[in-house]
């Protein structure tokens, strides 16, 4: 056994390995059951808290507090035993699988909690496992050389594996960070009393592009890329600015004025060509609006800063409805009328005040028309529900006091009706027999 570990030039623990692996073994078991303790203790403290920052969305992370706050314990309490004395290798291998394991378990909470993918997860998981478990026990270098190796110089730039991997950990890493960042950023500012959801919303973009910008930053200078070497990329950009993504770039300021003017918020009734219904949200490239036979149109940013809009509930959420009617001249006209402004007045979600009225819009010819108006408060509701009850309860009240809604009709006066045809003559008429 002796003569393979010495061909592979590896020393065979001795005694005084075996006490210090053991040691360092008891000491991580101790360690990790006072951190499950403190996880229980602080974790439902934590998840009130995340809930109230970090609103529905953030009940996922909600439920692992407890096992978030044991590990982030643990890697903390490993860490300092670790550096507390100078243990020898069987030991600091104990401590290398347990930091990097401990490690690897956060990761995974923190990103199932942010519903990240699973290859997302498990690969960031890996990562730090892998990376901790090497700086615990020495050193990188080992896992890093190799990887290394492997590449081309592109210019003064060198290109390895061990480059692609950084890049590929950095942009997960960054990834994952953006996303909570993005969560924890919305929901505090959702609790800012002092800004109306319209601002609340613009300052949520405008944060969330800040948050991007500084993720990219940061990506950059961890890959350690120049940023000189932008230079004609950001040319690039720009040419690609100009011809592939003017709509885009165009769409995304609209939207940043739609919100800093507010003449468009989320829960508004707006009317764009053929699409009536209430903004759902304004997006980074289109408004949701929500039709009510319960369709989703995505229109354009850049279509409601060029189009007219009509909008229900630009300065006040009342609306008018307009009812046509039309009644027989023989009725009462005064009683139909009172029959109208009471059916009016029947209707749920018809507004007292202003009251309802009853105009008298014209002579037709077989009809006196007549119009409802009426008010309503809650346009994203849809007036056809209003008009329609409001119509049914004119159909009552006119048949209970004999209201005539009279049908088209139209009378044929004839001037000369021609005269009965002459009688046929036969044959025998026309030959001249018989005579």
């Amino acid at each position: 056994m002796r003569t393979i570990f010495d061909t592979f030039g590896v020393t065979w623990p001795n005694y005084s390995d075996w006490i210090s692996a053991g040691a360092a073994s008891i000491i991580l078991v101790l360690l990790w059951l006072a951190a499950a303790a403190v996880g229980r203790w602080l974790g439902p403290r934590f998840s009130g808290f995340w809930t109230r920052h970090g609103g529905t969305r953030g009940e996922d992370l909600a439920e692992r507090t407890g096992p978030i706050v044991r590990d982030v314990m643990f890697l903390a309490a490993a860490g300092i035993a670790l550096n507390a004395d100078t243990w020898r290798p069987l030991a600091l291998i104990v401590f290398g699988i347990a930091i990097a394991a401990g490690a690897a378990l956060l990761v995974l909470t923190v990103a199932r909690g942010l519903q990240l993918a699973r290859w997302i997860t498990w690969l960031l998981a890996g990562f730090a496992f892998v990376g901790l478990l090497a700086r615990s026990v020495g050193s990188l270098r080992p896992l890093t050389r190799p990887l290394d190796r492997v590449g081309f110089a592109a210019g003064k730039a060198h290109v390895s594996l061990l480059t692609a991997l950084q890049a590929v950990i950095v942009l997960l890493a960054l990834y994952a960070a953006v996303k909570l960042f993005n969560r924890i950023v919305a929901q505090s500012i959702r609790h800012m009393k002092d800004l109306d959801a319209t601002q609340q919303l613009l300052a949520q973009k405008l944060a969330g592009v800040a948050i991007v910008v500084v993720a990219f930053f940061v990506g950059i200078d961890l890959m350690g890329i120049d940023l000189t070497a932008l230079t004609v990329f950001s040319g690039a950009f720009g040419l690609a600015v100009g011809f592939g993504l003017q709509k885009t770039f165009g769409n995304l300021i609209a939207g940043i004025i739609l919100l800093m003017d507010r003449s468009i918020k989320p829960g508004d009734v707006i009317v764009v060509g053929e699409s009536f219904g209430h903004v759902n949200k304004i997006g980074v490239r289109a408004v949701s609006i929500v039709t009510r036979d319960g369709k989703e149109h995505l229109i354009p940013n850049e279509n409601l800063m060029t189009k007219e809009v009509e909008n229900w509930s630009y300065s006040s959420r009342d609306v008018r409805i307009h009812i046509p009617v039309g009644i027989s001249y023989d009725c009462d006209l005064a009683l139909a009328q009172k029959l109208m402004v009471e059916a009016a007045k029947g209707a749920k979600r018809v507004l007292s005040s202003p009251a309802p009225s009853v105009w008298l819009r014209a002579f037709g010819e077989s009809t006196v028309d007549h119009e409802i108006l009426c008010w309503v408060g809650d346009p994203e509701a849809g007036i056809g529900s209003v008009r329609s009850e409001v119509l049914n309860r004119v159909w009552v009240l006119f048949k209970e006091h004999d209201i005539v809604l009279p049908n088209p009709q139209r009378d044929i006066h004839i001037k000369d009706w021609p005269g009965p045809p002459a009688p046929e003559r036969s044959a025998a008429d026309d030959s001249g027999e018989g005579r």
